[in-house]
């Protein structure tokens, strides 16, 4: 783990050097450890000292890093910035039995780091899968939440995916929930190149779908570029991540953990809560979400939700327009501090 952590560190550096201030920033953020239940230690990157606290939850294929931009942001605006690693991601110690993850190990985590850093009341910023926990964090815990912010993803009960029901057998969900079929595929290729991978097939507006004979990782050809605003320096950061990590968590929470049973007594968010959808995010083009946010049916469970669509926004809007992402949520957040 200490050769990975000073390989992050040179990548940062590096990019700190090449970058100008934006990235000489990044040498301020610490990096910590919180031990979690199952003697596991968590990964934390921490910036700032506002009393206020800001906590963001990664998706996939995400870490910590996925929020630098962010981090910064809020921390030069008086907040504290703070990312975990989930269990089986990034620097985070891996379970012992990936495969046993759950949503609810997220959610038992995350309220371990707060009391573990006597942090009383926080507000969650949420990208992808990471809405879920930000969600039912909200449910379980709402003493402990000033609001909620998710991108991409939008609050929806838990429950088993019936989107398999409406899309072909080659829908990367499917695909990846199968045992061992997403293992074989990424074993094919190195951590970086997986990485990249899905950051050019989530950055596009159509949903990831395989032919028949035909893999998830083979709908990317070896020659297309990045996305302009991922350089091959955050591909390193990413990459040298998952290199220690493996994905066998990272499949299992949240593909495999869809279905979970939470048992929620009541699946409304009850604190003030921002979506942030681009418009061009392909996660709009699953079966009834585009018009489950746009009917408003959402608020029906989040009353008090405000919606804002980026017209140009991708998956990854927090990393494709940064500084549109961090006034919106600076914004929020200073309404409800």
């Amino acid at each position: 783990m200490i050769y990975i952590y000073q390989k992050i560190i040179f990548i940062e550096n590096q990019r700190r050097v090449t970058g100008g201030s934006q990235f000489a920033e990044m040498d301020q953020i610490q990096h910590k450890f919180v031990d979690v239940r199952g003697g596991l230690k968590l990964h934390l990157a921490d910036i700032g000292s506002g009393p206020n606290v800001v906590v963001f939850l990664h998706g996939f294929p995400e870490i910590w890093y996925t929020w630098r931009h962010q981090m910064i942001a809020v921390a030069n605006a008086g907040f504290r910035a703070i990312a975990p690693d989930y269990r089986g991601y990034g620097l985070s110690d891996t379970p012992a039995e990936p495969e046993k993850a759950s949503f609810a190990d997220i959610i038992t985590d995350l309220l371990a780091i707060l009391d573990a850093l006597g942090l009383d009341k926080v507000f969650l910023i949420a990208k992808d899968f990471g809405a879920r926990p930000a969600y039912l964090f909200a449910i379980f815990h709402p003493e402990r939440v000033l609001g909620v912010v998710t991108m991409g993803v939008p609050h929806i009960p838990p429950g088993p995916s019936t989107y398999h029901k409406y899309l072909p057998e080659g829908f990367y969900i499917s695909r990846w929930q199968e045992p061992g079929r997403a293992e074989a595929d990424f074993g094919r290729f190195d951590a970086k190149t997986v990485v990249r991978n899905i950051y050019i097939l989530f950055s596009r507006s159509e949903v990831p779908i395989a032919a028949e004979n035909q893999e998830i990782m083979d709908l990317v050809d070896p020659s297309t570029p990045l996305p302009p605003w991922f350089t091959e320096e955050d591909l390193a950061a990413y990459g040298a991540l998952y290199e220690k990590s493996g994905f066998r968590t990272a499949l299992q929470v949240p593909y495999r953990s869809f279905g979970e049973d939470l048992k929620l007594p009541d699946p409304t968010v009850r604190v003030p809560a921002l979506l942030i959808m681009g418009v061009k995010d392909y996660v709009l083009k699953f079966p009834g979400i585009e018009d489950y946010i746009t009917s408003g049916k959402v608020k029906e469970l989040v009353p008090d939700l405000e919606i804002i669509y980026l017209p140009e926004g991708t998956h990854f809007v927090h990393e494709q327009s940064p500084d549109e992402v961090n006034q919106l949520i600076l914004s929020f957040v200073g309404k409800h501090v």
